[in-house]
């Protein structure tokens, strides 16, 4: 068995976002049923560079893995590694920009099919990057939306994001000059920037809103304020060990004496049924993604079964 090397294409014509929404469904269901395990991020750091690995296994498919990328000042660069669990071999590295597009994205997917308030047609997006074109198509394939609503302190940004958001799903995307628009009476707001400091007023929310607060996965950024906290019925992780870790939404709030660590509960308890992740129909609820490792080893196990029929791609490694 040799281990076969995929490139960034060649991930984007075989995976798209329906497939990787109900892959990353079924990790979570496993994570909470004991059939995978996830390791939170850590970070080595050099001047001008960060190391960031995480690792998860998953018994449920036969994987275990990796995911590593290095951060500087020019950009980032991420690798998934995929192990057989019967033989400990790698059977693949993946170049994981695209992937880790996907199952970011579809982590928020989820977690708006289990914990947003139906129906759900509109939504506002914070952010006019990478992030949020994956956020935004996510929600697009879970919800039949009809309008979203755009800001990013860059207009220019936010305009090319929404033409070009617009043509891609073939819905209503609508650039807007003040945050307020993006919150204002809409069911759904996913936050998607690299923002240090919160990126709109808590007060604004609608009762019954989900947040999806996805930028701030280091413990001094947050992009929602305690105000947002505060009005919160119900706090739920991807994972809470890994939030506790890095979540900085959670991380000051808590610091600030306006979250309570007891209180918060984790994607998997909700779809497992063990805990409660909508209190009624008019409970703010934040949902606070910082990714898991287990998310990019299921999506790269699929890749991998995906690409198995076309043999044309890929190149295999001396090992």
């Amino acid at each position: 068995m040799t281990c076969r090397f995929y490139r960034e294409e060649e991930v984007a014509d075989v995976l798209d976002m329906a497939t990787t929404i109900e892959v990353v469904d079924e990790s979570f269901r496993q994570l909470g049923s004991g059939g995978a395990d996830n390791v939170p991020r850590r970070r080595a750091r050099a001047p001008g560079f960060v190391l960031h690995g995480m690792h998860a296994s998953a018994e449920y498919l036969g994987t275990a893995g990796w995911k590593m990328y290095s951060t500087t000042r020019i950009g980032a660069k991420f690798h998934v590694g995929i192990y057989d669990t019967d033989s400990g071999q790698m059977i693949a590295l993946i170049e994981a920009d695209r992937l880790g597009q996907l199952r970011t994205a579809a982590s928020s997917a989820v977690g708006a099919r289990y914990l947003a308030k139906k129906p759900v047609t509109q939504v506002g997006v914070f952010g006019a990057g990478w992030q949020a074109e994956g956020q935004l198509t996510a929600m697009a394939t879970e919800f039949p939306l009809a309008q979203a609503y755009v800001y990013s302190r860059d207009e220019e940004k936010r305009q090319a994001f929404a033409e070009r958001m617009s043509e891609k799903l073939k819905l209503e995307v609508l650039p807007v000059h003040d945050p307020r628009e993006a919150v204002e009476d809409l069911p759904l707001v996913i936050t998607a920037t690299t923002s240090k400091h919160p990126v709109f007023d808590g007060n604004l929310l609608a009762e019954g809103a989900l947040v999806c607060a996805v930028g701030a996965n280091w413990n001094f950024k947050r992009e929602i304020d305690v105000i947002t906290v505060r009005r919160a019925d119900n706090w739920v992780c991807d994972s809470i060990e890994a939030c506790r870790g890095e979540a900085g939404d959670f991380v000051l709030a808590e610091e600030e004496g306006y979250l309570d660590w007891t209180k918060a509960v984790s994607l998997s308890d909700v779809m497992a049924g063990n805990s409660i992740g909508r209190n009624n129909q008019d409970s703010i609820v934040v949902y606070k993604t910082v990714g898991l490792a287990l998310h990019d080893v299921a999506l790269g196990t699929k890749f991998l079964e995906l690409a198995g029929s076309q043999p044309e791609i890929g190149v295999d490694l001396p090992f």
